[in-house]
């Protein structure tokens, strides 16, 4: 048994034996800085007698009373540092029937972003807690039986500081205690699982707001007749960033993905209100908190940001707004069906930015972001089928990945088109409505989409949610003349897998060159099955420019481009008017090179020619940030250097000057620029960010702000073009004491490019004692491995293998999978550097962080692979 790391099967025993009635939670947060008061009283009913167990990490349990009796002495076990939190706090002997039981602990503060979470305002020296829950970290505040299936309603008791706000998933009653606290009371009547339990504590700025709406498939409603509804909203941030708080922004595209899903799912919005709060130190994009929705507050923009990072947030507010469906109202039984949870929330966030929102482009942006991410990861050796193993907690935190997010969305999507959208939103209306309050599993969902569309599923789900790998799919054909006669499309085995075979649903376009525009003069839609598909609609037809054998993206698998589509994309990217199919080709050579079917300096050619003329911001980031990694890690490193460096850079900068004045895609080029490496071969980037940090503005449209300010200052100390670092950092914070510009200081400190600045930054994030929260390590690292640190970072290709594995048991599980993915010597691009890793992984050591090593690996390899592609070896 453990407390710490649960497995499936411990979870199974426990929840056969008991239920959980309610939770009353106590918390005291007037005390010290460190520490808290946590009193849980927790009803429950046993079913079968036996010895079970409650969750709790704490820093000592003072008291444990079961039904009145003292049991502290047998249920709580001690180690040499008190008490012992992998054991939790056994249960032993319990009788069937209804049991109360009642602990008292002190909780520690966390600095990690796990449990209850503390921070203080560099702005104003304002305190500032909210809790993070999932996976299983609830124990981190209260005592719980903490896993998904063991749902019970909550009674929150909490006392704070006067002046301070409690947010949680239920409205608060507050009580002035006449001693400078105050007492916040709520209850959660509705049945909850333990990690969508939330609280943000603090002097919270507030805005209020509602949304009404009407549903039109109520079942207690007659057919036709609307059943409305009004659902009371708030907008929650701290004080030092309310000016920034664009809340008629927030509450316009929330009220929008209220309508969408009201208008589809069927069931009314099942909590009591919707609150969404921006919180400092968030290690995700958000969490899905039963009506109480936390987002990093970097969402509150304090600088100008493009519109892609607009676009970006709106997905993630829809995103959490679909799980109060999909994940609180129905949840999974167990972490197997994360992923489904997962990928329901990105596929509805996507179709309903697509359709309700002014992103109408939103499938762009998921063919060639969601898409980009699922393919990178199912090629690495720790891919896994989306519906995969979760034998124990430790084991799921490792797959909230682009598989168990972008993949199954895209399944997902290609699900709906299989069975049709009609059909689709009738199975899952029907699906919460059955399992609504309760727990459900994705074969329960494959029965609602069957019985709703007449079709067996069943091979549908062995095929796509049960293998590995991607497929590849490829036009074949011959040409008579001008005419195509043969057609048909090739798939080949998923890799890495198996080799299997699946069936897809896609659409051929036929793009051709008209009147200096390139559109598409051909589309048919099919299904592919087996190794090779005829399209006989296509024979007889004139031959195309560009042949797109996945047009409008219908399924999941990478694409390669013929002979000549290549050559007239290479030519012409810039004059395909539709964005679906320029993303599709700017995906399609990406990963080509990716896949060494591409030097790497075509793909940079490619984009310094072709990135000016894109139009939708998501895209035209993404290829720019594509087009770097390809010169660091998969150009030849002499044309890189010689040529590769100032092509880029020079691109980088004409799109800035040249673009429209103001626009994002200027903006977008110089943010792009700034993170690139600079030299004295490239006078013009160095003049442009020393005018920026000068606070003049290099460029018309271009305005100065805080950000890229500290964008251009980091520059700069990065290529050593400001000789006292340290006085320039210190008068960037004298100018803006923020919690941003702290971000950008640690940054921009770690970015001195000198041997012993990088070993004292190393040393310092490999330090588990070191008090670092999560942000300041993230930020830490992006300095550290600023572009051109590669030749000062050489020093830890051995002293990061050396100390992984102590680092790994030492440090708290978000801490670690941030710092060794974050550190692995990428920059190591050697056969030296593989035999390190492979050392290691032949090693004993936990599956997690072998994981960590082998992703690290796989990528340096296939680094090294296309290096000797682009040199032509």
């Amino acid at each position: 048994m453990t407390s710490t790391n649960l497995t499936h099967a411990e979870a199974q025993t426990r929840s056969s034996i008991l239920d959980v009635d309610n939770y009353g939670i106590t918390l005291d947060l007037t005390g010290g800085d460190t520490e808290f008061s946590s009193v849980t009283t927790v009803d429950f009913t046993v079913s079968t007698a036996g010895d079970t167990f409650i969750d709790l990490r704490a820093a000592r349990v003072r008291e444990a009373l079961l039904d009145g009796r003292d049991i502290t002495a047998d249920a709580v076990t001690l180690s040499d540092d008190g008490y012992d939190e992998d054991a939790g706090i056994t249960l032993k002997g319990l009788e069937p029937g209804a049991h109360t039981l009642r602990i008292t602990a002190d909780c520690r503060y966390s600095r990690t972003g796990q449990g209850l979470h503390r921070f203080v305002d560099p702005a104003d020296n304002e305190v500032y807690m909210y809790t993070q829950f999932e996976t299983a970290d609830a124990k981190r505040m209260f005592a719980c039986f903490d896993q998904p299936d063991l749902k019970a309603t909550y009674d929150l008791t909490i006392t704070t500081p006067n002046g301070w706000r409690v947010i949680s998933n239920a409205d608060q009653t507050v009580t002035d205690n006449g001693n400078g606290t105050s007492t916040h009371v709520s209850r959660i009547g509705y049945r909850l699982s333990t990690y969508l339990v939330a609280i943000c504590v603090g002097p919270y700025h507030e805005v209020r707001g509602e949304w009404t709406g009407e549903l039109t498939h109520h079942p207690e409603t007659p057919a036709g007749q609307p059943y409305e509804l009004t659902v009371p909203m708030g907008l929650y941030c701290r004080k030092s960033l309310a000016d920034s708080l664009d809340a008629e922004r927030l509450f316009t595209e929330t009220k929008q993905g209220f309508d969408f899903y009201h208008a589809n799912f069927g069931v009314a919005y099942p909590f009591h209100k919707y609150d969404q709060v921006f919180v400092p130190e968030f290690n995700m994009g958000a969490m899905e908190n039963a009506g109480c929705v936390t987002h990093r507050d970097e969402y509150v923009f304090t600088s100008k940001v493009n519109r892609y990072r607009y676009e970006r947030r709106c997905d993630t507010v829809l995103h959490e707004l679909a799980h109060m469906w999909f994940g609180d109202l129905v949840t999974m039984r167990w972490w197997d069906d994360l992923w489904l949870n997962e990928s329901f929330a990105t596929w509805s966030a996507a179709i309903s930015q697509a359709e309700a929102t002014e992103y109408d482009s939103a499938w762009v942006t998921f063919a060639n972001i969601e898409k980009s991410w699922a393919y990178s990861q199912d090629q690495l050796p720790s891919t896994h089928p989306i519906t995969t193993d979760a034998s124990d907690i430790e084991t799921v935190e490792q797959n909230f990945d682009g598989i168990t997010y972008a993949k199954g969305a895209s399944v997902l999507k290609q699900l709906a088109a299989y069975v049709g959208r009609d059909a689709f939103f009738a199975g899952v209306r029907r699906h919460f409505a059955t399992h609504a309050f309760g727990n459900a599993t994705f074969d329960d969902l494959l029965g609602a989409l069957e019985s709703a569309s007449g079709r067996d599923l069943s091979d549908w789900a062995n095929q796509w949610l049960k293998t590995t790998g991607v497929n590849t799919l490829a036009a074949e054909f011959e040409v008579s003349g001008d005419i195509y006669v043969s057609f048909g499309i090739r798939q080949h085995g998923a890799e890495p897998g198996a080799g299997e075979l699946r069936d897809h649903r896609v659409a051929v376009g036929l793009y051709s060159l008209r009147d200096g525009g390139v559109r598409r003069v051909k589309r048919v839609e099919l299904d592919v099955t087996g190794e090779f598909t005829e399209v006989p609609e296509l024979v007889g037809v004139e031959r195309a420019d560009l042949v797109l054998v996945n047009d409008d993206d219908l399924t999941y698998c990478l694409t390669h481009l013929d002979a000549d589509s290549l050559d007239f994309v290479m030519q012409n990217i810039a004059r395909i008017e539709d964005p679906m199919p320029r993303t599709l080709c700017w995906s399609a050579t990406w990963e080509m090179v990716r896949d060494g079917r591409m030097r790497a300096r075509d793909f940079i050619t490619l984009v310094a020619s072709g990135a000016s003329a894109e139009t939708e911001i998501a895209v035209l980031e993404r290829i720019l940030t594509q087009a770097s990694s390809a010169l660091a890690n998969y150009a030849d490193p002499t044309w890189a250097e010689q040529t590769g460096r100032k092509l880029l850079a020079d691109a980088l900068l004409d799109g800035a000057c040249n673009t429209e004045s103001g626009s994002d895609a200027q903006l977008t080029f110089l943010q792009v620029l700034s993170r690139g490496k600079l030299g004295a071969d490239t006078p013009e980037q160095i003049a442009v960010f020393r005018k920026i940090r000068d606070g003049v503005s290099p460029i018309e449209g271009i305005e100065v702000d805080n950000d890229l300010r500290w964008r251009a200052v980091t520059a700069l100390i990065a290529t050593g073009e400001i000789e006292d670092a340290e006085a320039a950092i210190e008068a960037e914070l004298v100018r803006d004491g923020s919690s941003d510009s702290r971000k950008w200081a640690w940054a921009a400190h770690a970015a001195v490019n000198t041997l012993e600045r990088k070993k004292e930054i190393f040393t310092e994030i490999t330090d588990p004692g070191s008090g670092l929260s999560n942000l300041a390590i993230r930020h830490k690292i992006e300095g550290l491995t600023w572009a051109g640190a590669a030749p000062n970072l050489q020093q830890f290709n051995d002293a990061y293998f050396d100390l992984a594995p102590d680092f790994w048991r030492d440090a708290t599980p978000e801490m670690a999978l941030a710092a060794l993915n974050g550190l692995y010597p990428s920059w190591d691009i050697t056969e030296e550097g593989i035999a390190r890793a492979g050392a290691l992984l032949d090693g004993d050591h936990p599956a997690g962080l072998k994981r960590v090593v082998a992703e690290g690996r796989d990528r340096v390899e296939r680094a090294l692979r296309n290096r000797a592609v682009d040199a032509g070896e």
